[in-house]
């Protein structure tokens, strides 16, 4: 999400009484040449440190710590192969690819300053963040099927649907962040750009409106996986009486946050980035796109870190040991 904000510096360095300018170039009192030095036309300020690109790059890095740990944890549990880690291990990728991608747009904005540079995080962005989305629909239709035919989930069939969704998941989102690269984008002509420069203001809206079918989706599914563990709570509560209904109104409480989260960190940037273009400031941009970049903060504490077989792995590769207060319950299909 590169926001390259104009350059607001003005050019106002003149030597100081200490130092002296020969042939263009910065000599210091001790006679040594400073790192700094450009000389001719080569010689410029740098630009100023946007406070929001250091917000998205700290966001960035914490992102990639967060995720990095949770693929160690599935690597380090070989036991951890069912469909569902595997779904949890793609959307670490695909958020530990996001923060890697917001680290390199800082990078590209204030030190190499290049076209490439900036196509290349642009296309990283929009791969990662299209393939945490998508990854979240993925594992939305996990736990619908999961409990749909919870009878046949656990054969070799899911683990063949999980491994072509998520192929068809990386190819679509990989295509998509080498649209910038392979001309969709407005370098040529910044008339034509989003808020989200080099994006065009289409392929913008464009991503914008997927975004919002696919949160209709995710929605429908959650809604659908509600009645399902309602349903099964009934038939259960013959038996646990009052304790089914106790743990799916809990489940359906945890469902609630998760999909009042998501909406609130994408919503704000998929409706500006509709109805906005790159003539809007800057800041607004900044506004929304840091708090869309949070999701893939929160995305490993929803999907990964209150799992209790992750857990348990990270306690192993973490101390070599688990607490003895430590339980793995086992989940049930009213633990939606």
């Amino acid at each position: 999400m590169s926001s390259h904000l104009p350059n607001a510096s003005s050019s106002s360095s003149s030597p100081s009484s200490s130092s002296s300018s020969l042939g263009g170039t910065w000599i210091l009192p001790d006679g040594r040449n400073s790192s700094l030095v450009r000389s001719g036309a080569d010689l410029r300020p740098l630009a100023p440190v946007s406070p929001w690109d250091v917000a998205l790059c700290v966001t960035g890095t914490l992102i990639s710590c967060e995720n990095a740990l949770v693929l160690a944890a599935l690597f380090y549990a070989p036991s951890l192969r069912a469909p569902t880690f595997i779904l949890i291990g793609s959307l670490a990728v695909a958020d530990l690819l996001a923060g890697l991608g917001l680290v390199l747009n800082f990078i590209s904005i204030y030190a190499l300053d290049t076209d490439l540079a900036t196509l290349a995080s642009v296309g990283l962005l929009i791969a990662a963040f299209s393939a945490s989305v998508l990854n979240i629909l993925a594992i939305t239709v996990d736990r619908y099927l999961s409990l749909y035919n919870a009878l046949t989930y656990n054969t070799e069939r899911t683990l063949t649907f999980t491994y072509a969704m998520l192929a068809l998941i990386w190819l679509v989102c990989v295509a998509l962040g080498l649209l910038p690269a392979l001309g969709w984008n407005c370098l040529a002509d910044e008339a034509r750009c989003s808020v989200c420069r080099p994006v065009t203001k289409n392929n913008a809206v464009a991503l914008a409106v997927t975004f919002l079918l696919v949160f209709a989706l995710i929605m429908q599914l959650y809604l659908q996986i509600c009645k399902i563990a309602f349903r099964h709570a009934q038939q259960i509560a013959v038996q646990q009486h009052h304790f089914a209904a106790i743990s799916t109104t809990k489940g359906v409480s945890t469902l609630s946050a998760i999909l009042c989260t998501f909406a609130a960190c994408w919503m704000p940037f998929a409706m500006y980035s509709i109805v906005a273009d790159s003539s809007y400031p800057a800041i607004y941009t900044y506004a929304t796109v840091l708090p869309a970049t949070c999701n893939s903060v929160i995305n490993p504490i929803i999907y990964a870190f209150r799992n209790p077989d992750i857990q348990k792995s990270l306690w192993l590769a973490c101390c070599g040991c688990i607490p003895t207060n430590f339980s793995l319950r086992p989940r049930t299909s009213s633990d939606v």
